[in-house]
């Protein structure tokens, strides 16, 4: 299903008047406070998020998968679908494939599929957190931290490889999550681990082209419990210094254990110039991957108030923006939808936090005034600005309630059947 402008002009003109009387008093307070409209308006459209061709069917657990029906089982199918929730919220306007889950069979019939639903390709994935059906090898005990050389040199080209497939699709980067660690104390030498991982990393760094990024991952436990190889953002953050200019860190906001302040990673790793990305879901204990902004919508303002200020203090480029949630019990579109629609409403009330008037406060040691000054960003219901940013971009107004109307699961499932299933997760 192409969802097209006739499509969101229907689903549109019913919301038109409302919308536009709660804007236009929204509008009317913010150019009081002596911000400009048209200039957030701007930004907001600027910030495009990245959807992972993982999540486009349903997610699961290690008990089990509840398939949603209409599921996309082919990459077209994928980048298709990717393309309804870009119609809708002109907010995701590239995939990240994950490789070995989503291979291109004919590359111009991708790029040209791609091009048709206005749809572009991020950093792509590789995976050596599991075994391929043919694979000679297992990652068992580890990829590139593994003790065997021949294990590791068989993750390396397989990063190699999905550099190459990256290419030919015109990606940008290659994101690198090692599930490697172990489960049992003496299991393996820490030390030796991550030096066999170094090692390995400078094998594929030396493959990417000079204009690419390699954004290392890290994450505390899972799926092994006792220790990870790269567990933590200093760990991702030493490899990217070793490895040098092109190499990042990158955050994900699952991967971090209880009450971890994120914000403060973030400006730490901003200021140094080596935030190379972010993958956006929420948590209540973990590594959740729940939909983002659903349990800490207030950590997820404050991450985005220190990039706001962060693009302004430090040199910092630009991050790559993913998704990355697991939807085990909503209809995966939706559940993406939703994900826009709280990345986007965070990163509008950061942009109208008075930063000038917060540097003062914290100058002075004016603890509370900084206190009121985010929280008054934060309690500003800015979602009729975020609405009017997709709709000047012509996506709906409410994507979510468009996407209802418009019956899309129930063309998808027509279409796909009940019983399709996406491949990956």
């Amino acid at each position: 299903m192409k969802i097209t402008a006739d499509h969101i002009q229907s689903t549109n003109k019913s919301r038109e008047i409302t919308h536009a009387r709660e804007f236009n008093f929204l509008a009317e307070n913010l150019e009081k406070r002596g911000l400009n409209i048209e200039s957030l308006i701007q930004k907001l459209q600027a910030l495009q998020i990245a959807v992972p061709s993982w999540a486009l069917g349903t997610g699961g657990t290690r008990f089990g998968r509840f398939s949603g029906g209409g599921e996309p089982s082919t990459l077209i199918q994928k980048i298709q679908d990717v393309g309804i929730i870009h119609a809708l919220n002109r907010s995701s306007d590239s995939v990240s494939l994950h490789i070995p889950w989503d291979i291109p069979k004919d590359y111009d019939e991708i790029l040209q599929k791609a091009a048709e639903v206005e749809i572009g390709f991020d950093a792509v994935n590789s995976n050596t957190f599991q075994d391929q059906a043919d694979q000679a090898r297992s990652y068992k005990f580890g990829s590139l931290a593994n003790n065997d050389k021949a294990i590791r040199e068989l993750a390396i080209e397989h990063n190699k490889e999905v550099i190459r497939i990256g290419e030919k699709l015109g990606s940008k980067a290659l994101t690198v999550w090692l599930a490697d660690g172990s489960s049992f104390p003496g299991q393996h030498s820490f030390r030796k681990a991550l030096q066999n991982t170094h090692e390995s990393l400078q094998e594929i760094y030396r493959e990417l082209p000079e204009d690419w990024k390699m954004l290392i991952e890290y994450k505390p436990y899972e799926p092994y419990f006792y220790s990870t190889v790269i567990q933590d953002w200093g760990t991702s953050f030493l490899l990217a210094n070793k490895l040098g200019e092109k190499a990042y860190t990158l955050v994900d906001l699952g991967h971090h254990l209880p009450n971890t302040n994120i914000e403060q990673i973030e400006a730490t790793l901003m200021t140094e110039g080596k935030l190379g990305g972010f993958h956006f879901n929420d948590s209540k204990y973990g590594d959740d991957d729940l939909t983002v902004g659903s349990i800490k919508p207030y950590q997820l303002f404050l991450i985005f108030n220190e990039l706001v200020a962060g693009f302004e203090e430090t040199a910092n480029p630009s991050p790559a923006w993913m998704i990355d949630a697991s939807h085990n019990l909503k209809d995966s579109l939706e559940d993406l939808l939703q994900s826009m629609e709280a990345i986007k409403l965070a990163y509008a009330q950061a942009l109208i936090v008075d930063q000038k008037t917060l540097h003062e406060s914290q100058t002075f040691q004016d603890v509370a005034q900084a206190q009121e000054i985010l929280q008054d960003a934060f309690r500003t219901d800015l979602r009729p600005l975020v609405r009017e940013s997709i709709r000047q971009s012509g996506g709906a107004i409410s994507p979510i309630l468009s996407y209802r109307e418009l019956k899309v699961r129930e063309n998808l499932i027509q279409k796909r059947g009940t019983k399709s299933k996406a491949s990956g997760l």
